[in-house]
């Protein structure tokens, strides 16, 4: 009832001051006569109704002269309104607005690069004398001559003006008066962004300082936008809302500074949240998007309600706006962020300790390609790794994590002589690993078995080289050969490839002692998609299975035998699905080992809708004992069917398929033991074994 009872006296003083020029000796007026008019309207009241109470008012004191001298002022102060004094029109408080606004806009320009040039310096003193920050004192020097040319523009005038002015000003002022607000808001949460930053990185992931100050150097643009913004809307503020009175001025300068305070004390409380939470919950990005999320509808509503009293007239939302622009931005910082490359499991890599004891010679022939691998052990062992999806983003790096310590338990448990990854080593998909980088995590995870010193090599999956991600599949195959062997002493990825269909089409050698060949490992690219479309898997062409049946007819004529093969590809071929579906019918032309087909996304097993002639021309060579495979993780079924055995690998994903991570019997390694006779036995290595 107070609130509306105010509403109508400003009201009423609106009406006896309608004829009156807008400046601030008015605006003062007409705030100490609404102040009189409230004490007065709640005596008359005792004894009135509110309608005779108002009638009353606007019968003693209805005109401009009456009210101000019941307010205290005296007949020279009144007249002094009236003194001969320019009037700005509309068009010239517009024309002088844009000239401020301009000058505002360098000003804040100025302090920023001057505010960033201090930072680099701090951080940066080597590059004191870099190009980049030659450009930032240029622009700084050139703004500074600027400001000190136009520093009238800035000078605190009074003015007067008439009504189309005046509701120009009022509009401009509640405009950047909420801007000003709003952006002070964002850089309260920013800030916190800044702190929560460190303790995920320092407290939780064991990063060092320099680390942390790169990854926030990466995004200093933002910073950059955001401090622009708060020095541009404040100061815009301060110039058109120079007309009211210092009163009203001083009450919104409180107002500003409450709701900054609350804001402090909204994200000191998170922050004190995520600090307790930092190492009992794995998904601390989940809940500090959960808070940013909560602080913008804060921050809308204190728009809507609470910053009434403040301002001449609340701005509604424009909610088709507001959504159009919000989405924009989402899509445009979201974007921005899922392509930086993000190393936050580099302390952890740091630390991995190596594991290949024994080492064996590795010779590479650059004409063909083809790596050679000479070993006297009895028993040569090959730990088969696929699908582990890293996603290399701030919020994938507890599932990364995971993956990796995963794989380092494998290779710890198991020794292998070899590692080969079959696809799927990265997910720069950004839905669930808020991503499109496919480098980064390649570089870590080549950085964690060069730690680890086994030997590895690589097929491409599916989702390594997705039309997404930031990286075409000719800049990853060229990643790769710069991480190879010549470089890591370990990847085994060749620098010439043959020219058929595939981004990584090789061989691999496994000779014994004397110089026979125990096993030749082909490595296929099983490809992606047939034309870029999601999930309809591409397959092994025919060129490719020509170029395998060429080597393995070379192979046997330099052997003068029938020499024992092993394929590695990433998606399952057709007869996979075929043997399966014998399996489950209890026929006799498939003969069980061990594991289950559990996949549960789309089919038992997702294989290409294309038929390949791998298969049949591996069984016409009578060379491929085996096949191994990864793509559908919930499957580790292992058959024999027409001779040849077909085995899915153990997967080890964390991350790509939704609710994975809690899952457990799925996840492990498959290893692959070869006897210098050229026989060989497979094993599966569940994690949870290992974990026991």
């Amino acid at each position: 009832m107070a609130y509306h009872n105010k509403i109508q006296i400003e009201e009423i003083v609106a009406h006896i001051f309608e004829n009156e020029l807008y400046c601030e000796a008015v605006v003062t007026a007409k705030e100490r006569v609404t102040a009189a008019f409230q004490s007065e309207y709640e005596k008359l009241t005792a004894e009135h109704s509110e309608i005779q109470a108002a009638g009353v008012l606007m019968s003693r004191y209805g005109t401009v002269e009456d009210a101000a001298k019941f307010a205290g002022y005296t007949s020279e102060q009144i007249e002094n309104w009236r003194a001969d004094r320019h009037i700005s029109t509309k068009k010239e408080i517009v024309h002088a607005f844009r000239s401020v606004r301009g000058g505002i806009y360098i000003g804040s320009v100025f302090a920023v690069f001057t505010l960033v040039a201090l930072i680099n310096l701090f951080l940066h003193p080597n590059l004191f004398w870099s190009v980049q920050t030659a450009v930032y004192a240029v622009i700084t020097v050139l703004c500074g001559i600027f400001i000190c040319q136009n520093r009238n523009l800035f000078r605190y005038e009074s003015v007067c003006l008439d009504a189309k002015a005046e509701k120009y000003v009022r509009k401009q002022t509640d405009q950047y008066y909420k801007r000003m607000i709003n952006s002070f808001g964002v850089a309260v949460a920013g800030l916190f962004c800044l702190i929560y930053l460190f303790i995920v990185a320092i407290l939780k992931m064991g990063m060092n300082l320099g680390e942390v100050f790169s990854s926030i150097y990466s995004a200093v643009l933002m910073i950059e936008l955001v401090v622009y913004a708060v020095i541009k809307n404040a100061v815009c503020s301060w110039w058109i809302g120079r007309v009211f009175s210092k009163e009203k001025r001083k009450a919104m300068a409180g107002y500003s500074l409450r709701m900054i305070l609350m804001s402090f004390l909204y994200w000191c409380l998170c922050t004190l949240f995520i600090f307790l939470l930092r190492n009992k919950v794995e998904n601390l990005f989940g809940i500090f998007s959960a808070m940013v999320v909560a602080y913008g509808i804060l921050c809308m509503v204190a728009n809507l309600t609470i910053r009434q009293p403040y301002v001449t007239k609340n701005i509604h939302m424009n909610i088709r706006r507001a959504a159009v622009i919000g989405a924009f931005l989402v899509l445009i910082t979201g974007y921005h962020l899922m392509q930086i490359d993000r190393f936050l499991l580099q302390p952890y890599i740091s630390t991995v300790s190596r594991l290949y004891a024994e080492p064996d010679r590795i010779e590479y022939h650059e004409n063909s390609g083809v790596y050679t691998i000479t070993t006297d052990k009895e028993a040569f062992k090959i730990l088969q790794l696929t699908d582990i999806h890293l996603g290399g983003s701030l919020q994938s790096a507890g599932k990364d994590y995971q993956a990796l310590t995963a794989c380092y338990r494998l290779i710890e448990h198991t020794r292998p002589d070899l590692v080969i990854v079959t696809g799927d080593l990265v997910f720069p998909l950004g839905v669930m690993s808020f991503s499109f980088n496919n480098t980064a995590p390649i570089t870590q995870f080549a950085s964690f078995m060069r730690n680890t010193g086994v030997p590895w090599a690589f097929a491409y999956g599916n989702h390594d080289t997705e039309s997404l991600a930031n990286a075409t599949a000719w800049e990853v195959n060229e990643l790769f050969k710069s991480l190879s062997f010549q470089t890591s002493g370990n990847l085994l990825y060749p620098y010439t490839q043959p020219n058929i269909t595939g981004r990584n089409n090789q061989l691999i050698e496994i000779r014994n002692a004397d110089g026979s060949l125990n096993q030749a490992v082909f490595i296929l690219d099983s490809n992606d998609y047939i034309d870029g479309v999601m999930n309809d898997y591409d397959y092994i062409h025919d060129d490719q299975v020509e170029w395998y049946r060429a080597e393995v007819e070379r192979l046997q004529e330099r052997e003068g035998e029938t020499v024992s093969s092993l394929l590695f590809f990433h998606m399952p071929l057709q007869e996979y699905r075929t043997a399966y579906e014998l399996y489950e019918s209890g026929s006799g032309e498939v003969e069980y080992f061990f594991g289950a087909n559990r996949e549960k996304m789309i089919d038992k097993v997702c294989c290409s809708e294309y038929p390949s002639s791998l298969f049949p021309m591996a069984k016409e060579l009578g060379s491929t004992k085996a096949m191994f495979c990864g793509h559908d993780h919930y499957n580790n079924l292992s058959v024999e069917y027409d001779g040849i055995r077909l085995t899915y690998g153990m997967s080890i994903d964390y991350l790509a398929m939704p609710g994975i991570d809690e899952d457990t019997e799925q996840r492990g390694g498959t290893l692959i033991t070869l006897y210098q006779d050229s026989s060989y036995e497979i094993e599966q290595i569940p994690l949870t074994d290992i974990l026991r």
